[in-house]
């Protein structure tokens, strides 16, 4: 019976690779694209990179103008990140089969953050650039929007699993809904959900380098402005800051979580 069931896993393993590699085939017979050309031009893109893409002592002079655009970056992620993590918390409690009003509000609540969450943050940015204009106000909803619906999925996966049970116990002594919100469910989450909002706090930092290529905002749109004037040297220290910052954000992150969790 076991050997029956492992072959199964087997077979459907096969047959899912198999499919794989059916589609990937099909994409590149149907884009037309030349495996052989693509890897041949690997070592001439990364020679071209070592002799042209690199700062140097004049590009420097440009560091306080980048790290400002990097801090405006930082500022509308971290800000984005917040405030749609107060509305995603009301929705989750909404929105969670532990702590819904009734199965009415919980749909609704769950499809709006289905909504939310499968538009990307770049679509979003594109949509709001008819409203808004490029600006810094476009590329804060974008990523606002972008926070909402995710944290809102994933708060609701963590009141379901931290609090059920609390839940359960409470409501059996009579406890009214907001005691069990406030002495129970939010206790329960909190740590689980902070580590939810610093882990979309570090992905909203990435994206928002590319929602500043579309909004003309922040350090995406000075990267931009360098690369497309061909001053590589200066782009090159526009990646080397948001790669130091985006490592400095990951490691507080993971200090916060460890101690936390």
């Amino acid at each position: 019976m076991q050997a029956d069931f492992f072959a199964k896993k087997r077979r459907n393993s096969l047959g899912f690779l198999l499919i794989l590699g059916a589609i990937t085939f099909g994409a590149i017979v149907i884009t037309e694209y030349n495996l052989v050309k693509g890897f041949e031009s690997l070592p001439r893109a990364v020679t071209w990179a070592l002799g042209n893409f690199y700062p140097t002592q004049e590009s420097l002079s440009r560091l306080p103008g980048i790290l400002n655009s990097l801090l405006e970056t930082l500022l509308v992620s971290i800000a984005a990140t917040t405030v749609g993590a107060s509305f995603a918390l009301f929705f989750a409690v909404m929105g969670s089969n532990t702590t819904r009003v009734n199965a009415f509000f919980g749909s609704i609540s769950r499809g709006i953050a289905t909504v939310f969450r499968n538009i990307d943050v770049a679509a979003w940015a594109m949509i709001l650039l008819f409203s808004f204009g490029q600006s810094s106000l476009t590329g804060y909803f974008a990523l606002f929007f972008g926070s909402f619906g995710f944290l809102t999925r994933a708060f609701v996966e963590t009141i379901d699993e931290a609090s059920g049970g609390s839940v359960e116990a409470l409501r059996a002594t009579g406890a009214s809904y907001f005691s069990i919100i406030f002495q129970s469910v939010i206790p329960s989450s909190v740590p689980q959900m902070i580590s939810w909002v610093l882990f979309m706090i570090e992905t909203n930092i990435r994206s928002a380098t590319l929602i500043g290529l579309l909004t003309g905002s922040g350090i995406g749109f000075t990267f931009n402005l360098y690369y497309k004037s061909l001053n590589y040297d200066i782009a090159s220290l526009v990646v080397i800051t948001i790669i130091v910052a985006i490592l400095f954000i990951e490691s507080i992150s993971n200090y916060v979580r460890r101690v936390i969790l």
